[in-house]
């Protein structure tokens, strides 16, 4: 049996805990040992080099000239989530694993789900037979908020698998993209690779709230926003149901557990990409997945117009630098 002391059983022991940490605690275990500071040092490093932690298709790295912070830490999630699991998340180890895939997505507990009423066959699933099949509609026929289309997938009742064309948003992100650091916005979306209108680029995942805790929250990160070190990321969407009496709300908080959609900063000229509600049949909860609006270039920041529900005087600085930029970023009214 190795003796616990030597170097050895101290390498494997920090790549077992390491990975674990927040930066705070990463950087006190650091100063611990040089064994240790060379373990946090390659852990730092494989963080920078995937913000996803491997649950994507493929690695999503952080590029930073501003500044000393080598990645934004938070917790990672493929998909909106109902509930929290508990316990840490390991990010930055040295095992080498394949991608978790995104497809199926687990139930939603807490939240009830429709029967698919798709009745074609498997090798029909999203073709043009395909009763989950629909049109992108514009934003006065879907009923939801403006600006923003309406997308119908196959889902989990449907005889299709992953690769139907019907489940274009549920692959997780299929495109190259980077999260670079800005002197004024702090870490944006950048495309690392040239996309075509139209094309999926990412969904917004995080924790889906209610609505009491959702104003909960946004109460609590105005007050930290305040003062100016602090960048919430919970997102409301209404949805408007077709007998017009009802508006479903949908509440994602991407800030502390989320994705790479988090890193997509405002513009007030509307960004260059299309926010879609997506609802994949037998499913309660429409999911916003977003898609490029025009042809994007590479190294383009990627950004979509946040919404124009309440300009607070106080509220957060804008530096979109678009024509029509106001100053302040929108702030929605919880």
């Amino acid at each position: 049996m190795r003796n616990p002391a030597t170097p050895g059983a101290v390498i494997e022991s920090a790549e077992l805990v390491l990975p674990l940490l927040p930066p705070r605690d990463l950087a006190a275990a650091a100063s611990a040992c040089r064994a240790f500071r060379a373990a946090a040092a390659a852990v730092t490093t494989r963080r920078a080099a995937d913000a996803a932690r491997g649950l994507e298709p493929l690695p999503i790295p952080f590029h930073n000239r501003v500044d000393s912070k080598p990645y934004a830490y938070f917790l990672y999630t493929p998909f909106s989530l109902a509930r929290l699991s508990p316990g840490a998340q390991p990010w930055g180890g040295s095992g080498t694993r394949a991608p978790v895939p995104t497809w199926p997505r687990p139930s939603l507990d807490g939240f009830p789900s429709a029967v698919c009423g798709c009745a074609c066959e498997a090798e029909e699933c999203g073709g043009p037979r395909c009763a989950c099949a629909d049109a992108e509609a514009d934003a006065a026929g879907s009923g939801s908020e403006a600006g923003m289309g309406s997308l119908r997938e196959c889902g989990d009742e449907c005889a299709c698998g992953p690769a139907c064309g019907n489940r274009r948003t549920q692959r997780g992100v299929a495109v190259r993209l980077r999260v670079v650091r800005d002197a004024h916005k702090g870490w944006g979306l950048h495309a690392a690779e040239a996309l075509g209108r139209g094309q999926f680029v990412c969904e917004y995942a995080g924790e889906f709230l209610t609505t009491e805790e959702a104003r909960r929250r946004q109460r609590l990160y105005d007050e930290l926003a305040s003062a100016g070190k602090f960048s919430p990321a919970l997102i409301v969407i209404r949805e408007h149901l077709p007998s017009g009496k009802a508006c479903l709300r949908v509440n994602i908080d991407a800030t502390k557990v989320g994705n790479v959609a988090r890193f997509i900063n405002h513009s007030c000229d509307g960004g260059n990409l299309q926010p879609v509600l997506v609802r994949a049949s037998g499913s309660l909860l429409p999911r916003l997945c977003f898609f490029s609006a025009r042809d994007i270039e590479e190294g383009e920041e990627l950004t979509f117009c946040y919404g124009d529900a309440r300009v607070r005087p106080n509220g957060l600085r804008c530096f979109c630098g678009g024509l029509g930029c106001c100053g302040v970023l929108p702030s929605e009214e919880t």
